[in-house]
């Protein structure tokens, strides 16, 4: 397994000594439903290899970022969700609350409170869409 950190929740929970409900898991990542849900849905996907946020991506991880990607695919079908009702995105450092790289996938927005909208609204100082990463990592490649 790649490089994880002992004292990391996510960690942790990828290598079952936290209980956690898994939905998916692969060798390259996991995904879990969150414990605060923001809506009907809300699941986090999570690298197995211990990366700490989004703003540390380094262009060898464009292929695992891919993954992760890929993975909202397989969670969509997996629970039905309508892909235009479903928000994706990370928490931009200093504003994430677990130091290791997770994906939100929330759905439906329709369903969401006006704080959870406004706390997983893109484009903001603390939460980024999944576009906006992937162009920093591309960049990053220059």
């Amino acid at each position: 397994m790649a490089l994880q950190v002992a004292d990391c929740l996510f960690c942790k929970i990828i290598r079952n000594e936290e209980s956690s409900e898994k939905i998916y898991e692969d060798e390259d990542v996991t995904c879990i439903k969150d414990i605060n849900p923001a809506s009907t849905h809300h699941y986090l996907i999570l690298p197995n290899k211990h990366v700490r946020n989004a703003k540390t991506l380094k262009p060898e991880d464009s292929e695992l970022f891919d993954k992760i990607i890929a993975t909202v695919d397989i969670i969509s079908e997996k629970f039905g969700l309508d892909p235009a009702s479903t928000r994706t995105g990370f928490h931009w450092p200093p504003f994430n609350t677990i130091n290791h790289l997770h994906l939100h996938v929330i759905s439906p927005v329709e369903k969401m409170n006006t704080l959870k909208k406004i706390m997983f609204s893109h484009n903001t100082y603390w939460f980024v869409s999944t576009n906006y990463v992937k162009s920093r990592l591309n960049n990053s490649k220059l």
